[in-house]
């Protein structure tokens, strides 16, 4: 009956076939996720080189938002970007409005209604992509995710993309609360490992937000100490 050919008609059964489409462009992106430890939140992405001709370092997964907050993607490339131009500018008025750190709840939400607008007018489409936000603000570190329909939910550990699944039963197994930063990243490592044992995690993406002290992106050669 054509349901899926307006993202403003509900069927029968309820269901918005075209935000369940975006959520399968979701499924196809990078693995990705997040963690937190003692006192910050680390960030890992998979990154996969498709062609020996592409710069390496014009693929950035992680993206900085703002000195103590930082997210991850998966889905489409360039919604991605899209979203990550409104959080940050989110995060400045915040600062220049409050003159405190970040709220890093109140930003995702500002993020999460800009996603579920494009999900109930005419003539749009939903964002195929999902998030994790992450980072310290007041009250500690702080890790959320936000799916294409704007559904946010906290965690102290989550994943999104391909191999999600995978990746989520592993954590469930093996994380423990108050890791130290380099037993967070190792355990990231090898559940990303999980989902992708044919091709093998050959060059991640790493940072961390910690408390004190700003985004951190590890170095090529920090990372490969971990692989």
């Amino acid at each position: 009956m054509a349901y899926d050919r307006a993202i403003t008609v509900f069927s029968p059964d309820g269901r918005l076939f075209q935000v369940e489409y975006a959520r399968e462009a979701v499924k196809k992106g990078s693995t990705a996720l997040g963690l937190k430890f003692k006192d910050g939140v680390v960030l890992i992405s998979d990154k996969k080189i498709r062609s020996r001709l592409v710069e390496q370092n014009s693929l950035e997964k992680i993206q900085l938002v703002d000195d103590f907050v930082a997210a991850v993607t998966s889905g489409l490339v360039a919604d991605a970007r899209v979203l990550i131009d409104f959080s940050r500018v989110v995060a400045q008025q915040e600062k220049i409005t409050y003159g405190k750190m970040v709220n890093i709840e109140s930003l995702v939400r500002r993020v999460a209604d800009q996603m579920q607008q494009y999900t109930q007018y005419g003539g749009v489409r939903p964002y195929g992509v999902s998030m994790i936000i992450a980072g310290i603000d007041q009250l500690g570190p702080r890790l959320f995710d936000c799916d294409p329909a704007g559904t946010i939910n906290e965690y102290k550990a989550v994943a999104v993309g391909a191999g999600k699944d995978q990746v989520l039963t592993y954590l469930e197994k093996e994380y423990k609360e108050d890791l130290k930063e380099k037993d967070a990243v190792a355990l990231g490592i090898n559940a990303l490992k999980s989902s992708s044992e044919e091709e093998g995690v050959k060059q991640p993406e790493i940072a961390v937000v910690s408390a004190g002290k700003k985004f951190y992106i590890y170095s090529k050669e920090e990372t490969q100490k971990f692989l």
